[in-house]
């Protein structure tokens, strides 16, 4: 695995770039529990909404980090690209949302960013995130590239009700999550998306490339509800912690992982001992919920 880049300034533009066009996603694809209908999926060359119905035709919208375009495409077979280049937020909604009309999609998203701590300045108002480093975008979509693979290994062995493996562009983490198949107690003045995201039982694990609490790109790992004796449980690779930040989970450090023996092991180590610490003091029917081949190796 390569390093992470330093790029705090182009990270922080690029989360929000990545929100709008979420947003544009979440006005217009049918609706997925959980939400799994706003994220966004890992390409050979980027990120991608995949297809969305607008109006009679389909669209496909494209971050493309190797030439380094927005790319929109029709089903009609029309294609309009936008250059990702140093500009600010503000101009790229502005050139995005023109690029939309002129395809005739129109189309309504609530401007304002979301899971950004003391950050709601409106997209078409922020002059402040204006940076894109290109090679560092480039780099860390190549470490997502990886993670991506190995997230989706580690889903094949359960047998459950399992998330796909996506990017949420509102924590900017690539995520997978597995279900008991229980509900999960009512959390008390939760928001719309918290209370069906969080309906049932659930056992989440991914990454996230820095910034705020956890300056370091880190993998994490967390159990909701977490059962009783889950922070103290013994997980691998040794470099894993328990933390406090985001209300109690494990932390794996990208570093600790790119410079590992085996990258993929240690990783998957991490995924597989958190996942069975958590099922196995929950009291999950791992036997029935678990693919034989594919079941938890340090369980």
């Amino acid at each position: 695995m390569p390093s992470t880049p330093e790029w705090a300034d182009t990270r922080a533009t690029l989360h929000l770039w990545t929100q709008v066009v979420g947003k544009v996603r979440l006005a217009l694809a049918p609706p997925v529990n959980h939400w799994w209908h706003v994220t966004l999926a890992v390409t050979a060359r980027g990120l991608t909404t995949l297809p969305m119905p607008c109006n009679d035709f389909m669209m496909e919208i494209a971050f493309d980090f190797i030439d380094h375009q927005l790319i929109i495409d029709l089903s009609d077979g029309r294609r309009r690209t936008l250059a990702l280049r140093p500009q600010s937020v503000a101009d790229f909604y502005r050139q995005f949302m023109d690029e939309l009309g002129a395809l005739g999609a129109d189309v309504h998203v609530w401007p304002v960013p979301v899971e950004i701590p003391g950050w709601t300045t409106r997209f078409d108002q922020d002059l402040t995130h204006r940076s894109y480093d290109a090679a560092a975008v480039h780099t860390w979509w190549r470490v997502l590239c990886q993670v991506d693979e190995v997230l989706k290994e580690f889903r094949g062995g359960f047998l459950g009700k399992c998330s796909p493996v996506h990017f949420f562009w509102g924590g900017f983490d690539h995520a997978v999550t597995r279900f008991s198949g229980r509900r999960a107690p009512e959390r008390p003045g939760a928001d719309l998306i918290t209370r069906e995201g969080y309906s049932h039982e659930v056992i989440s694990a991914g990454f996230w490339p820095g910034g705020g609490t956890v300056a370091e790109a880190s993998f994490y790992a967390y159990a909701a509800p977490e059962p009783p004796g889950f922070k103290t449980a013994r997980v691998g690779p040794a470099a894993a912690f328990y933390s406090t930040d985001f209300g109690g989970l494990f932390l794996l450090k990208y570093e600790d992982v790119r410079t590992a023996a085996s990258p993929r092991d240690a990783l998957m180590e991490f995924l597989e001992t958190t996942y069975a610490a958590g099922a196995t003091l929950a009291g999950w029917d791992r036997q029935a919920l678990e693919r034989a081949e594919g079941a938890a190796k340090h369980g």
